[in-house]
């Protein structure tokens, strides 16, 4: 009798999951609608550009999107050829376009062709830094589209040179001081390294076919976006800091049919980081993630660490992960310091060939850990149909006391060559109906 009652449980749970938290998915796709564009064509060779990859084309593309811009909109394309070029400002209606698998943008690695400083958020503190190299701000209905390459061209010799910069705790003690955004200014001297796609408080956005090259940093970061698409974009760039995808404040967000190949986070999901973050108080809500595969990286679909305006409604399906260099699978961090609630976080489908680390991986002690006033919360995430090749641990879930990890399950997940005990510290975790298969 008892063991009818627990199967009818655990049938009733998972069936609860299917019908009523995917159900919402379903609500959150018929919410996201691509932005559409006029059938305009704005050639930037029409207006001055020069393929070759050494002549500059900064000002002839800027020409191209006013004009497109001026015109009501249309697609600003880049035919082929490589163009050299140095920041891109997007503006409403404009779809910028590569029209041809062999259409290049290689972005300049000088950094005065990202000056003027522009708005942005570095690591989740919003600042002025140098310009993303593709950007928009507070524009409606923008995109990126098409079959070529941007290649942002950096290596040890330039960007990532950077990469330990002492400005990043200037700028992290200027948020915890309240010091204004206006006065947090950073530049040449600076060495804070810009991202190289970022959309800024916009409506409407499409980032679709592109291949995306050795970024700076962070590769697309929509900021504080709403109906957002990311389709079909392929990411091969390692170096350090070289998130694949990071939606940050973002409402009503797809990504799929992505490959990520990445130096840090395949997709990394954010919300402002510490005190700034909290001021801001913007979540991250409604994000669907399918069918993509992921390659190396930290984590498959991390949250974090920079989610102290908190995160909740996350669905995850049908993704491929597989790598000895990508760590795990799903992945939460965050500490006392950061803070945010991450809640309903769902996840079914995935086929996992090989992960470093552990399947699901929950960081409350990242960082800083248990010193501070702004205890972390991860609740019901919900993990089914997870089947893995191999995998040192199925969990690796460390809280501390205060801090609150509860309502996490796996159910109906195959693990194979498992060679560790799991680690589960201060957490409410359970495996329901799961085969386990030790490593011979």
């Amino acid at each position: 009798m008892k063991i009818l009652t627990l199967i009818s449980l655990c049938f009733a749970l998972t069936l609860h999951a299917e019908t009523t938290e995917w159900s919402e998915a379903a609500q959150i796709l018929a919410r996201i609608t691509p932005p559409q564009f006029p059938a305009r064509d704005f050639v930037i060779t029409d207006f001055g550009a020069v393929a070759g990859g050494s002549n500059d084309c900064t000002a002839a593309i800027a020409k191209a999107i006013d004009a497109c811009a001026a015109a009501g909109g249309g697609r600003v394309v880049v035919p082929a050829g490589e163009f050299l070029t140095g920041a891109i400002h997007l503006q409403s209606n404009v779809d910028l376009h590569l029209a041809a698998t062999n259409s290049v943008l290689k972005f300049s690695t000088d950094p005065k062709a990202y000056l003027p400083v522009v708005f942005t958020r570095f690591e989740g503190t919003e600042c002025y830094n140098f310009s993303p190299l593709i950007y928009a701000l507070g524009q409606k209905n923008v995109a990126v589209t098409g079959d070529g390459t941007l290649d942002g061209q950096a290596d040890d010799s330039n960007w990532m040179a950077w990469k330990n910069s002492s400005a990043r705790k200037q700028l992290a003690k200027m948020a915890e001081d309240n010091v204004p955004v206006a006065q947090r200014q950073f530049g040449e001297d600076d060495h804070l390294r810009p991202d190289f796609i970022e959309f800024n408080r916009c409506q409407n956005v499409l980032i679709e076919g592109v291949k995306i090259r050795r970024s700076p940093m962070w590769e697309i970061h929509p900021l504080l976006c709403t109906n957002v698409t990311v389709r079909g974009v392929d990411i091969l760039s390692h170096g350090a800091n070289n998130d694949g995808c990071d939606p940050e404040s973002c409402r009503d967000v797809l990504i799929e049919k992505c490959i990520f190949d990445t130096g840090d986070d395949c997709i990394a999901i954010k919300s402002g980081r510490n005190a700034d973050g909290r001021r801001v108080a913007v979540p991250s809500e409604n994000l669907i993630i399918r069918d993509c595969t992921m390659r190396d990286g930290h984590g498959g679909v991390t949250i974090g660490s920079e989610i102290s305006g908190s995160c909740s409604n996350v669905f995850v399906e049908n993704c491929q992960m597989d790598s000895p260099n990508l760590a795990c699978a799903l992945r939460l961090k965050s500490n006392a310091v950061r803070g945010g609630v991450i809640q309903n976080i769902f996840m079914r489908n995935v086929n996992v060939g090989l992960v470093k680390d552990s399947v699901l991986q929950i960081d409350f002690l990242y960082e800083e850990g248990a010193t501070g006033d702004f205890k972390p919360v991860a609740h019901n995430v919900v993990m089914e149909n997870i089947t893995v090749a191999q995998t040192p641990r199925v969990l690796n879930v460390r809280g501390f006391p205060g801090a609150e990890i509860s309502g996490v399950r796996i159910y109906h997940s195959t693990f194979k060559q498992v060679k560790k005990p799991d680690v589960v510290e201060d957490a409410d975790v359970k495996l329901v109906d799961c085969t386990l298969e030790p490593a011979k």
